[in-house]
């Protein structure tokens, strides 16, 4: 959800203070990154999923409110429409049953939750774009009632200084303007944390960014947004778009958007928190009194609040992360790739391959990106947004390939290999990396089933919302089922 903050009006001198606190927060970290002790040695992972709301009917619910109270976990959270909700999951690590663990905890979780907010006609469903929403749902009135999110918003409009305009042409075309970023509502998401030394960080975001456009195709859930049939995994260029501060004029200069694949490999997790302070002014430009230096002069840990609350309005598909635990300062790669759903079996499945592909490619002797242009990963990324479980991606030493036999004959054995690093249990990773193999095997993720039986529907005779609402509340009942989708 990103930090809380008071919803306020912001000076020319409140900005001129921040951008210099922001500054003196990067001299600070690139100080530590020399000379701190970062906890690593025994790596956690994390997990956090975005749900959407919906009523028996399988229709928005705008009752995020009452949900949360209803549910009363503190794992819960709100998000920025009235019809989200997030779960973050207790960290873990990986090995001594910490797969098991993070299934089981989120399995118990979303029981509980569905039950406690049924009863207030909230249903909680996972997928990437909720296929019943309409115009209205998107609008400024649908916004949840957090200061930061009005704040945020009122921010990047008069950034942009127009009305958002989103623009996607898939299968169908979708053309829409939004005097709000409540679009970017519409876009939920599986969110993988791995927290890593510095020595290692560049390693694992690189080889993150690597495998961004395989995790799209064999993960693809977001078919449909407002009645219209578009990408795959349409939430890539709507959130793109949503949170996107630039007018034409300044995307024809070549200025960077805040929603960002990135441009290049890096070296280290300096570079990122750089490019971040070095390229995008400030959206929420709150200064705190900590004064970071004498902080860590001290002894102690600054929590360098300024640089931190920056780098989460900057919308990195793979994102580093600084944060603080008891005192305790560690270092974080956040995979934001991945729509929810469509079941937690498929979460956990998909997270399973994300863990260890990521491993196993960050420890190669030679590696993947010293073999492979940065823009071919950047290719990968939207061509398998776009085409899904069907994408066609390019690899060093092979050249064009459909992604599912590339996963198939090269990257699941790789994940093994990642995984049994890691520690998991052999019976785990066959079950969890099975159920990809079958997914490649059967041509079928929650995208292409959505779109099937949408389809099938269409042509029984039902108009396109009625297909679409049908088929959620099929989905729904299925992904309670936790039948892994390939199975449907």
């Amino acid at each position: 959800m990103g930090q809380d903050v008071d919803q306020q009006e912001f000076s020319r001198a409140d900005r001129t203070r921040h951008r210099e606190k922001v500054r003196r927060c990067l001299d600070v970290f690139a100080l530590m990154l020399r000379q701190a002790h970062f906890e690593a040695e025994d790596p956690m992972t994390g997990l956090e999923i975005e749900f959407n709301l919906v009523d028996d009917q399988g229709r928005p619910s705008l009752k995020n409110a009452e949900a949360l109270e209803a549910i009363a976990n503190p794992l819960f959270q709100t998000e920025l429409g009235q019809f989200n909700l997030e779960i973050n999951v207790a960290p873990r690590r990986l090995g001594s049953g910490g797969v098991t663990g993070f299934e089981s905890d989120l399995r118990a979780s979303l029981n509980d939750a569905e039950e406690r907010s049924a009863a207030v006609g909230a249903h909680l469903v996972m997928i990437g774009i909720l296929p019943t929403l309409e115009d209205g749902h998107l609008s400024p009135s649908t916004l949840s009632p957090n200061p930061r999110y009005q704040l945020l918003s009122d921010q990047i409009l008069h950034a942009r200084g127009e009305d958002i305009a989103i623009t996607i042409n898939g299968i169908e075309r979708l053309s829409a303007t939004a005097d709000s970023i409540m679009p970017e509502a519409a876009c939920t998401s599986t969110q993988l944390h791995i927290q890593v030394s510095p020595d290692d960080f560049a390693s694992y975001w690189n080889a993150s960014q690597a495998i961004a456009g395989i995790q799209l195709a064999l993960g693809a859930n977001s078919p449909y947004l407002l009645g219209r049939e578009l990408w795959s995994e349409t939430r890539i260029p709507l959130f793109e778009q949503a949170t996107d501060t630039r007018s034409d004029e300044l995307k024809a200069q070549g200025v960077r958007p805040r929603v960002w694949f990135g441009e290049r490999w890096i070296t280290s997790i300096f570079d990122l928190f750089e490019e971040n302070v070095r390229y995008f002014p400030a959206l929420l430009p709150i200064t705190e009194e900590e004064d970071p230096l004498a902080v860590l002069e001290a002894g102690g840990t600054p929590m360098l609040h300024e640089l931190r609350l920056h780098n989460g309005t900057i919308y990195r598909w793979n994102r580093p992360i600084y944060d603080v635990n008891d005192g305790q300062p560690h270092l974080r790669v956040e995979n934001r790739v991945l729509a929810a759903g469509p079941t937690v079996v498929d979460t956990m499945a998909n997270a399973a391959f994300y863990f260890g592909l990521t491993r196993a490619l960050a420890e190669d002797e030679r590696p993947l990106w010293s073999q492979m242009s940065f823009s071919a990963a950047e290719e990968n990324f939207h061509v398998a947004a776009r085409d899904g479980i069907d994408a066609q991606v390019y690899w060093p030493g092979i050249g064009q390939v459909s992604a599912t036999e590339l996963t198939v004959r090269r990257l699941l054995p790789l994940a093994r290999t990642g995984l049994a690093a890691w520690g998991v249990d052999e019976v785990e990773i066959s079950r969890l990396l099975g159920v990809i193999e079958a997914r490649c095997t059967l041509g079928r993720n929650g995208a292409s089933w959505y779109r099937d039986q949408v389809h099938a529907r269409q042509a029984a005779g039902a108009d396109r919302a009625e297909a679409l609402r049908l088929t959620l509340l099929d989905y729904r009942e299925r992904m309670h089922s936790n039948e892994p989708v390939h199975t449907w």
